[in-house]
């Protein structure tokens, strides 16, 4: 959960706000006219982000303390594994499925979409990976 919330924010503070790429329903509502339906959608999506985040924390918070060599390392393991979720099912579903936006609509949007979703498998894998191990020194 706080991966998935985190990478959220990623998404939503780089792509969205910072690079101005898209917006949540971009595709479906593309002209400057539907600016605010786009705010307010981005909004929304951050405060899903935020809920995320909370019962991640809350999670976390409520599971037994484990003060084990590795417990770090295994923590960032998962949380990148969670971003990597979100982003191959953002990917999937809203880029690809849905196509309410796209990373960057345009020349190579395919590409960028391909893009992001390789990422995604990527942080799956390292974070799994980085997730499971055991007893690694800090």
């Amino acid at each position: 959960m706080l991966g998935a919330g985190l990478g959220g924010f990623v998404d939503g503070i780089v792509a969205h706000q910072l690079l101005e790429w898209h917006h949540l329903l971009s595709g479906w509502y593309p002209a400057a006219s539907a600016m605010r339906i786009n705010m307010v959608a981005d909004g929304l999506f951050h405060l899903a982000c935020l809920l995320a985040v909370l019962v991640g924390i809350g999670l976390l918070a409520s599971s037994p303390v484990e003060s084990s060599p590795g417990a770090g390392r295994q923590l960032v393991g998962w949380m990148l594994a969670g971003w990597g979720w979100f982003n191959l099912a953002e990917g999937l579903v809203n880029h690809q499925l849905l196509g309410i936006h796209h990373v960057r609509p345009g020349p190579h949007e395919l590409a960028y979409d391909l893009g992001f979703l390789a990422l995604g498998i990527l942080l799956i894998v390292g974070g799994s990976l980085l997730g499971r191990a055991r007893g690694l020194e800090r």
